[in-house]
């Protein structure tokens, strides 16, 4: 039997020509799991990861969830390279609370850093296990045994399984913190463009999404908000809804109000009248939306210098620039709103969700029902659409409060296009200002950084951070915000620049409230802050009289951030690119988080002076995501991403009056259209094989973001600093007013 052989390096450990396996049978203490990788440091045990049947079937587990960004067909890929089988032959099972290991959230990029680097170690000590095990079988030294599709071979014996080898609780051991991986020279899935393996589903019209299951018996509903944030349900008239075909239930507890229906537009018809006979009492007035900024800079605020290197505030001479630059409350806007199906049978609650967290949802849920965690199981189903703390959570919190008022149904619950835009939450606003000081030389002598921000992260973990929860007879409280802190952050992400500066100074105002209900949204406060330092960037190289990547290239001392920003120019022509009348071009880098990937964008732009219409015709990105194990999935990342912040930083902002969210549509809150898109994008990849991953689904936000605005600058002369860059907005400001 042909096939790959046991990794030769080191050769492990051989005696008696047979593999001494390094896997202690009994408990370890805990403090040994802390030099493991990735998130074996929490779910040590091999087949908490990694489980083989008696008939080979090979299943692999992880606690994060694919929501879009492809985590699916890479986990698989690194499982199959390190089991030596096709990735078709293993079947992945995502976030579920009986299942899989417990790894928090997917978010931050850490889904390859933390279960990739996890199921890539496990995979390779369980084929160590195997080997060893079919050294004895097969009466030959380890390193002459070769694998192939669940079977491993020896000349002159016979084949034997995967299944047959591992019969028992031979896999129930604790990890190591060292593997023989195999090489990257004798990669044959890692590194490759395999197809997305949650993409067929979604293009063809088939149960791709929590919002297509349809269980048994299956009820459906509605839930009627508070006309605003606030409000308090003082009186209901159910009489008429209960008499409407198809309604089984009504369902109040203090200001939550819902309808159970037969059907789902059964469901719609009878919250539509629902509402009609609620009583509410007036709810406080928000502040006004074109104070927003000031009312940031003013609030009370916990303040907190994150960085500083040299002397602050220099005053040795030279030029010095300063710019405020202001980013507005956004929208996850998932195209389709927030599903979720509960069934409460025996005491049990089910339920099917597309949280990001179904640990942590499921600590939550059991703070509001008033049961043990272990009497909730948190089944993880995509949902169409979301990066971020959308209504997810909420959605599930609703199905499991009207799964209880039904007993032995599965309830559904789908939030409509007004309940999404209206109530979840959102992306935080953010205040951003910048000085610095040039030399004589055109070199930034000093750098003062500051930022004003709401939470960037609100998450469930608590009951009060459930949206129904607030509202029942008995309500919870949200608990108090809490910065994120460094080198991570939330609304100081990126706020440090990777740039080598003499002398810096970065300071963070976190603002524990905000007038609007604020939550993590793709690449949290480093899409702010590196649109404020990259935009900032141009603009002092513009003071210097130099090209803005040689000035970034200048002050930049790592090298694999020039060699990112190089290739984007290089792949752009930046150095052969020509002025045409109404087109400019942009240029920006960030590395993410500044431990995570490194990303570089050049693009070109067009813009119609008299409408304020801009169109990026062209944009060309490079990354270095450390290893490349799906290359395809991490373009896919990249294009995406850059194509959001477009929209975000063409078209996004949530508007509001005094009584609540006037943006609860599409034409309220417009996302990018097809006519707007680029041209052209294209992305070039730095593969570093053997190096550790470092995360891509929000590497392009920030960098998009600013170079738009930089190469609108360099179309116009005008500088513009407010997010989004409105038609209407551009249009004033080349015309030289305001808006």
């Amino acid at each position: 039997m042909n096939g790959p052989a046991m990794p030769s390096r080191r050769r492990l450990m051989m005696a008696g020509g047979a593999l001494v396996l390094a896997f202690r049978l009994g408990p370890a203490a805990a403090a040994e799991s802390e030099g493991l990788p990735g998130s074996l440091k929490q779910a040590p045990m091999l087949d908490a990861w990694i489980r083989i049947d008696a008939n080979g079937a090979i299943s692999v587990y992880t606690g994060k969830v694919e929501l879009g960004q492809g985590i699916k067909t890479a986990l698989l890929q690194l499982a199959a390279e390190e089991l030596m089988v096709s990735p078709s032959r293993i079947t992945l099972v995502t976030a579920d609370t009986a299942r899989t290991p417990d790894e928090k959230y997917t978010a931050g990029s850490h889904s390859m850093q933390d279960s990739g680097t996890a199921i890539r170690h496990a995979a390779a000590q369980v084929r160590a296990i195997l080997f060893g095990l079919a050294a004895r079988r097969l009466e030959r030294p380890a390193a002459q045994l070769r694998a192939a599709e669940g079977m491993i071979s020896a000349e002159g014996r016979p084949s034997i399984g995967y299944g047959e080898l591992v019969a028992g609780q031979v896999l129930h051991v604790r990890a190591q913190p060292q593997s023989v991986l195999v090489e990257p020279a004798q990669h044959r899935v890692v590194g490759q463009p395999l197809a997305r393996v949650d993409i067929p589903a979604k293009v063809s019209g088939g149960a791709a999404y929590v919002q297509d299951l349809r269980l048994p018996g299956m009820a459906h509903a509605r839930v009627v908000r508070p006309p605003a944030p606030g409000a308090r349900l003082l009186a209901l008239d159910d009489a008429v809804v209960t008499q409407l075909s198809g309604v089984v239930k009504v369902v109040r507890d203090g200001s939550f109000v819902a309808v159970i229906a037969r059907g789902q537009y059964q469901a719609i018809k009878a919250a539509a009248a629902l509402a009609r006979h609620c009583q509410w009492s007036a709810a406080p007035a928000l502040p006004r939306q074109q104070s927003l900024y000031d009312d940031l800079l003013s609030a009370p605020a916990q303040t907190k210098v994150i960085a500083q290197t040299g002397a602050s505030a220099s005053s040795g001479g030279g030029r010095t620039l300063t710019a405020r630059y202001r980013r507005p409350f956004q929208l996850h806007a998932s195209v389709g709103p927030s599903c979720a199906v509960a069934q409460y049978v025996d005491g049990e609650y089910t339920v099917w969700t597309h949280s990001q967290g179904v640990y942590p949802l499921r600590a939550a849920l059991a703070e509001m029902l008033a049961v043990k965690e272990e009497r909730i199981r948190c089944i993880h189903v995509e949902g169409s659409g979301c990066y971020g703390h959308n209504g997810a959570d909420d959605v599930t919190a609703d199905a499991a409060l009207l799964a209880r008022a039904l007993p032995g149904k599965p309830v559904r619950v789908q939030w409509m296009r007004e309940d999404e835009h209206g109530w979840e939450p959102f992306g935080a606003p953010m205040v951003l200002e910048a000085r610095a000081t040039l030399d004589a030389s055109g070199a930034i002598a000093d750098w003062q950084y500051q930022v004003w921000s709401p939470p960037h992260n609100s998450r469930p973990g608590k009951a009060g951070n459930l949206l129904p929860a607030t509202l029942l007879a008995q309500p919870f409280t949200p608990p108090p915000a809490q910065p994120i802190p460094q080198p991570e952050g939330g609304g100081d992400r990126n706020a440090v620049p990777l740039y080598t500066l003499p002398n810096l100074q970065v300071t963070h105002h976190f603002l524990p409230t905000a007038p609007l209900r604020t939550s993590a949204l793709r690449s949290l406060g480093a899409y702010g802050n590196v649109f404020a330092i990259e935009s900032f960037m141009d603009e002092l190289a513009r003071a210097a009289q130099a090209d803005p990547l040689a000035f970034r290239l200048r002050h930049m001392q790592d090298q694999r951030a020039q060699a990112v920003m190089r290739l984007a120019a290089e792949r752009f022509g930046w150095n052969a690119w020509q002025r045409r009348p109404g087109r400019g071009r942009g240029f920006a880098f960030a590395r993410y988080k500044n431990l995570g990937a490194y990303a570089a964008i050049a693009l070109e732009v067009e813009v119609a002076r008299e409408s304020g219409y801009v169109r990026v015709t062209r944009a060309v990105a490079a990354v270095d995501s450390g290893e490349a194990v799906n290359p395809d999935g991490i373009r896919n990342q990249i294009e995406g991403g850059l194509l959001q912040s477009l929209s975000w930083s063409l078209c996004e902002e949530v508007s509001w009056d005094a009584h609540g969210v006037t943006s609860r549509d599409w034409a309220g809150y417009p996302i990018l259209r097809f006519p707007q898109m680029p041209d052209q994008v294209d992305v070039h990849i730095i593969d570093r094989p053997g190096q550790p991953f470092l995360g891509t689904g929000e590497a392009a936000q920030g960098p998009a973001a600013a170079a738009l605005a930089n190469a609108l600058a360099d179309a116009t002369g005008v500088r513009m600093r407010d997010l989004p860059l409105r038609r209407d907005r551009v249009r004033a400001q080349l015309a030289g007013r305001s808006a």
